[in-house]
């Protein structure tokens, strides 16, 4: 089948225009790259997600006691919606690893002596489940055991409730539970520090005293099943027994960061492809208008000779698309790499037993569907000009367009420069609408370097006032009860410390009208200076001696305002709702924080002095000891995880979340903090990350930028060869006649930086704004250095694309332009 003249002429444009057209291609791939990336990412979260929980039997509601007795299982299972129970035993644990000189943190979870649990169900990796009756025998998380290399058969050392045993690993599992497992006063997930395992739950029980008894629901619903009276009917069963508050899957940790990933994702899909397509739009309107000029006598003869005005439009729209087939096919082979790419990401945070990057079908209709739109919305215009050219019209040259003088020879700007620069200003000048467009496409380079480089600031900002100004202390204790504040004589007995200060940790509902909030209030010395609270300008805040301070997100969220009352609901004393005054607000990147005197909070709980943690300074010198005894066997360094009411501990890379409530006989270590690990293991782990991101938006940056300014020079170049080439016959040196677009190529590029910052900016704090969360928050920081790389890489993509044009301009045939009919 022999090809049409028309379409002979598209592939001749498409060949005559091959640097043009790849240009915009580019562009375009970027933004089909964005959405098969996001969009499959998404997709495949979401579908591994949903599917792991599905099959696993993943709970739908959690709740914690102090000690519940087994019977109450019946009476559980008979609330109106429930599906399936699992009671359990859920213990802290202190680990000694071979090898490892500081203290790793562990998690033991009961699980039935026979069969699957009900609820939460185990992947088994390899090997085969502990059996009943065998103390030392344990399911070990499968992150910890590669962080380790672990196989079925090691062991390793931990204490639980005083004793030190020595388990052996005869499986290893994955827990949907513990997809992304993060251990006490960690940033980012530590796979060498923090270790979930199980055991059958006769050895718990008898290990902690608990035979009979349970401290731990997971609860799973039928579909349709109202949560709310489910939880209502869940609280007042356990509320004789310790109950602390039951709550959905929403609010449960690792399912927090998985919906916070997706959230991150949903909003790259609909905010960035939007941006490139914009551009692309643009650049083909630009292309094919100064085209569509060019080809005018072809038209009228096509016209003339038959063809149809639809058939000559299909013909520059078929033009049109294969520019966008040719950006979808670069974006989708990208963004199917880079999909691939995230996935294995993924898998470094999360801990699935399978996560796979899909490559659906409709993705890619999609993107076609949008990347195609968007180039034929850009082209409409140019195309319809066509379609309304009549052939006799089309055959005579184009009217002279009409201006008006800017600048007169005797202007002030004709005395400031010489006519070369004029020339270009005017150019610029006459066509407004271009020139702006233009100016935004660059500038939308510099905002997109900026959205990805801010981060940087951003999280220096927060390490500095986390870790140095407001968690001073070099580890943190929780104790696995309340205790007499004389236990501080203990603690500055340990190996090493030469400070420590005790706080409370009190677990609460505070409603202010009808909004509600559940959060810790946190006790603290009154001259406290290893733990500190700090005002928007990171100055240390005096916590008043009457009242209550929130952390400015809790302030919002509870619409409070310093002076106003607000009802705190005691969860662990009856449920006793006093009255108390909200005295400030503070900034706080972590958490959710509330905080008073701990005398205060002492005489609003009503039950005498008591705390429940305390931070620690060390000397460096001795952190071998201090990490020692806290691996030691004795009774004072075990005890339940978590601590006694909500504590906030780390959650995720930029969070903080509850701790399940709990309480033990004697005053023990319930679980400790690293600080200083933490943060360095944070700092590593985003570094990692914002070096990749970085790379990948600068790249971004640099192809559209290039893209907007080639393209804007080649056309440029078009209209204006023959005015060139005049000035060139006229005296003028290659160099004073390259001058021209140059200078006009200058100035977009230099008027884009200060709009581009701005737009930038904006990004930026929408990106802040978007990952706020009662988890954490970003702070909005934007150092000078970022505008200037962001404007220095811009700047230098946009001079490498003004050369190349250059190189053109020099090698201007001189005849053959004069002689082109204008």
């Amino acid at each position: 089948m022999s090809m049409s003249v028309l379409d002979r002429k598209v592939l001749r444009d498409l060949a005559r225009m091959w640097a043009q057209v790849f240009a915009i291609a580019l562009v375009m791939a970027c933004g089909v790259m964005t959405i098969v990336l996001a969009v499959g990412a998404y997709r495949s979260l979401l579908e591994t997600r949903t599917a792991y929980y599905d099959r696993y039997r993943f709970a739908h509601v959690f709740a914690q006691a102090v000690r519940a007795p087994l019977h109450l299982k019946n009476q559980v299972s008979a609330i109106e919606g429930i599906a399936a129970v699992e009671l359990r035993i859920v213990e802290p644990a202190i680990l000694d690893i071979p090898g490892m000189d500081i203290p790793a943190s562990g998690v033991a979870i009961s699980i039935p002596s026979s069969g699957e649990p009900a609820v939460n169900r185990l992947y088994l990796r390899s090997g085969r489940l502990p059996q009943a009756g065998h103390v030392r025998e344990i399911a070990v998380d499968e992150r910890f055991a590669k962080a380790h290399g672990f196989k079925p058969g090691d062991s390793f050392s931990a204490v639980l409730n005083g004793r030190k045993l020595n388990l052996s690993i005869t499986a290893i599992v994955l827990s949907p539970e513990f997809i992304y497992a993060i251990g006490p006063g960690d940033m980012v997930p530590d796979d060498k520090r923090f270790a979930v395992f199980f055991m059958p739950g006769e050895v718990l029980a008898g290990l902690f005293d608990m035979n009979g008894a349970f401290n731990d629901v997971a609860i799973r619903l039928q579909r349709g099943a109202s949560q709310d009276d489910v939880i209502a009917r869940i609280d007042r069963l356990l509320r004789p027994y310790g109950g602390r508050g039951a709550y959905t899957r929403a609010e449960q940790t690792s399912n927090a960061f998985i919906d916070a990933e997706l959230t991150q994702l949903n909003a790259m899909a609909r905010i960035i492809p939007p941006v490139f397509l914009f551009v692309s739009a643009f650049l083909v309107n630009m292309i094919l208008s100064r085209l569509i000029s060019l080809e005018r006598e072809q038209i009228g003869l096509l016209k003339a000779n038959g063809y149809s005005s639809l058939a000559v439009a299909w013909h520059y729209a078929k033009l049109v698309i294969v520019i966008a087939l040719l950006g979808l096919a670069m974006g989708g082979i990208s963004g199917s790499y880079f999909g691939r790419g995230l996935t294995r990401l993924y898998a470094e945070f999360f801990s699935f037993p399978f996560l796979i990057f899909r490559q659906s079908p409709d993705l890619y209709l999609i993107a076609a569907g949008v990347s195609v739109t968007a180039a034929l919305g850009g082209a409409a215009k140019a195309i319809w000009s066509v379609v309304q050219l009549p052939p006799a019209v089309a055959m005579r040259p184009p009217a002279p367009a009409r201006y008006r003088s800017v600048f007169s020879h005797r202007g002030l700007m004709s005395r400031i420069f010489t006519q070369i620069p004029v020339m270009a200003l005017r150019h610029l000048i006459h066509r407004p609408v271009r020139s702006f467009l233009t100016t935004l496409g660059v500038a939308f380079s510099v905002a997109m370097l900026i959205t990805a480089l801010f981060s940087t600031d951003s999280i220096d900002e927060m390490i500095d006032t986390v870790f140095f100004r407001a968690e001073r202390a070099d580890a943190r204790l929780s104790f696995a009860r309340d205790v007499e504040p004389g236990v501080i004589s203990a603690v500055r007995r340990l190996p090493g410390v030469i400070g420590a200060e005790t706080f409370r940790s009190v677990p609460v509902i505070l409603r202010h009208g009808h909004l509600k909030k559940r959060a810790a209030i946190t006790g603290r010395q009154v001259e406290g200076r290893l733990s500190r609270v700090l005002d928007k300008d990171g100055n240390p805040v005096a916590i008043p001696e009457h009242g209550l301070v929130l952390a400015d997100r809790l302030a919002r969220q509870l619409d409070v305002k310093p002076g106003e009352k607000l009802e705190v609901e005691l969860i662990e004393n009856g449920n006793r709702i006093v009255e108390v005054t909200l005295a400030g607000v503070v900034t706080s990147y972590i958490g959710l924080g509330a905080h008073m005197q701990i005398d205060a909070l002492n005489r609003l709980v009503g039950i005498g002095p008591r705390v429940n943690g305390a931070w620690i300074d060390v000397d460096t010198a001795r952190l071998g000891a201090f990490h020692t005894a806290l691996k030691g066997s004795s009774a004072a360094l075990a005890g339940r995880w978590p601590p006694t009411g909500y504590d906030f501990v780390s959650v995720g890379p930029l969070g903080f979340g509850f701790l399940y409530p709990a309480i033990k006989q004697t005053p023990s270590i319930g679980t400790i903090a690293l600080q200083s690990v933490s943060r360095e293991k944070f700092r590593e782990t985003i570094e990692e990350n914002i070096v990749i991101m970085t790379t990948v938006y600068v790249a971004i940056a640099v192809i559209v930028a290039f893209g907007v300014v080639y393209n804007s020079a080649r056309i440029q170049l078009s209209e204006r060869a023959r005015e060139l080439a005049s000035l060139r016959v006229l005296g003028f040196t290659r160099g004073e006649v390259s001058q021209v677009l140059l200078i006009e190529l200058l100035v977009i590029a230099l008027v884009s930086q200060p709009l581009g910052w701005v737009i930038g900016y904006g990004f930026a704090w929408a990106v802040v704004a978007g990952f706020e969360s009662d988890l954490y928050s970003i702070p909005f920081v934007v150092n000078p250095r970022t505008f200037a790389f962001a404007s220095l890489v811009v700047l230098s993509a946009a001079a490498a694309s003004a050369l190349i044009v250059r190189r053109r301009v020099d090698r201007l045939d001189l005849i053959r332009v004069l002689k082109t009919r204008e």
